[in-house]
């Protein structure tokens, strides 16, 4: 398909064609995403037979969205977005489809290759917000950015609470319960495969780039960039150390992100404990999911109107109340784990958009796919090492200790935002 000069195209229509079909593959990939969320811990104690490896699949999750964040970013470079975007998808549902083999067959190390396989679609969910501002105006980057990460509510809310529903659709093939979402999430994810493959066009990097060497050669530069097979790790070290927001937004990325899964992966247990079932807990995970996405379009226009620093600030204070709730929550369903998990869920969403915004402004086009794809390569990394850690120290200590060191995580995120309101690039300043 041969796509017009840039100077033909009308960007702002582009834009939002792009915007469209990103809300779409992510309304439906959500489902994929989260519909295991309430039962991935519980089939991993299963299959091991530890409570202290029953975070380990998500875990594995998380390690697998890092390498793939990695590779992704890589493609993304030679190929594009939409290539990117679908490989993801569709090596996502490989990994829910060897999932429900390990239920079947008691394997535990199959668990874990299929969890790994299925971080390549967390990724693909997760660089599609940043797909969203490729052609995005600067002082409009937070709201078309959040707006994306608000589509996944539609199948984030949903995907929990179909826990019912993969019940009796593992009866019907014959599977073990606990592997019904899996097989639910295999085929959510290559339907969004096929809406990003055949929509996302044209592709929002590649234009993006095309605009820029445009205006490059106009202005008596070379024009294009080599292009490179993986992430430039040189260009990336030169960009976060001249730009201090990069950095501290890297930072607070991580934190935030570590924070929400280290508590999150281990909720289940903790409410089955207590004799919570499975309906209860998919309803609890459903509203820390709408925390997580469903205020993205106020969070965005927080972002574009006070600014990435102040974002941050209130991101990382929702963290610290939510860690106090879930801290004392008994065992078992009580409002103080449903309130904290819901606060976990609105805080990450504000640490993540400011985050992810900043990134995108202090980034040159020709260096973002090397520093985006790093930023979350070493989110997904910090959040791994703390889904590790949760599992031993709700173990050995309780789950009450696991919101307390969570919290200090918290302090980072604070820290970002005074680095970030310092250090805001003139033209993204409202």
């Amino acid at each position: 398909m041969t796509t017009a000069p840039p100077t033909q195209l009308d960007l702002a229509a582009v834009q939002r064609r792009t915007v469209r079909v990103l809300v779409a593959g992510q309304a439906v990939g959500a489902v994929g995403i989260t519909i295991g969320i309430a039962t991935a811990s519980l089939l991993a104690r299963d299959l091991s037979g530890s409570d202290q490896l029953a975070g380990l699949a998500q875990t594995s999750q998380v390690v697998g969205a890092a390498a793939a964040s990695y590779l992704l970013a890589g493609l993304m470079a030679r190929r594009g977005r939409r290539v990117g975007l679908v490989t993801g998808c569709l090596v996502g549902a490989a990994g829910a489809t060897l999932a429900v083999l390990a239920g079947v067959v008691g394997s535990m190390a199959l668990l874990l290759v299929g969890a790994a396989l299925l971080g390549a679609m967390t990724a693909s969910n997760s660089v599609a917000r940043y797909a969203a501002v490729d052609l995005a105006e600067p002082l409009h980057r937070g709201r078309a950015l959040a707006v994306v990460v608000w589509a996944t509510t539609i199948g984030a809310v949903a995907g929990p609470n179909l826990t019912g529903l993969s019940g009796w659709v593992a009866g019907r093939l014959g599977i073990p319960e606990l592997t019904g979402p899996f097989a639910i999430a295999a085929v959510a994810m290559t339907a969004t495969a096929l809406v990003v493959g055949l929509f996302l066009r044209p592709d929002p990097l590649l234009l993006a780039r095309q605009v820029a060497d445009e205006a490059d050669r106009a202005a008596g530069g070379a024009g294009a960039s080599p292009v490179r097979r993986g992430i430039a790790w040189g260009r990336v070290a030169t960009v976060v150390r001249t730009t201090p927001s990069v950095a501290a937004a890297v930072l607070a990325l991580s934190a935030a992100h570590a924070v929400m899964v280290s508590v999150m992966i281990m909720t289940p247990l903790h409410m089955e404990h207590g004799g919570a079932d499975l309906q209860v807990i998919g309803l609890v995970v459903s509203l820390h999911v709408l925390g997580m996405f469903a205020f993205s379009p106020l969070v965005g226009l927080v972002v574009d109107r006070w600014g990435r620093g102040p974002a941050l600030a209130v991101g990382g204070g929702v963290l610290l109340v939510a860690l106090l709730l879930c801290g004392l929550a008994p065992e078992g369903h009580s409002w103080q784990i449903t309130g904290g998990l819901f606060l976990l869920g609105l805080g990450w969403s504000f640490a993540t958009v400011a985050a992810s915004t900043s990134i995108a402004d202090g980034t040159p086009v020709a260096d973002r796919t090397d520093v985006q794809g790093a930023a979350d390569m070493v989110m997904q990394l910090t959040a791994a090492v703390g889904g590790g850690l949760a599992g031993v120290v709700v173990g050995v200590l309780g789950f009450g200790w696991l919101s307390l060191l969570a919290a200090v995580l918290c302090a980072a995120v604070l820290a970002a935002a005074v680095v970030t309101t310092r250090d805001t690039p003139v033209d993204t300043a409202a």
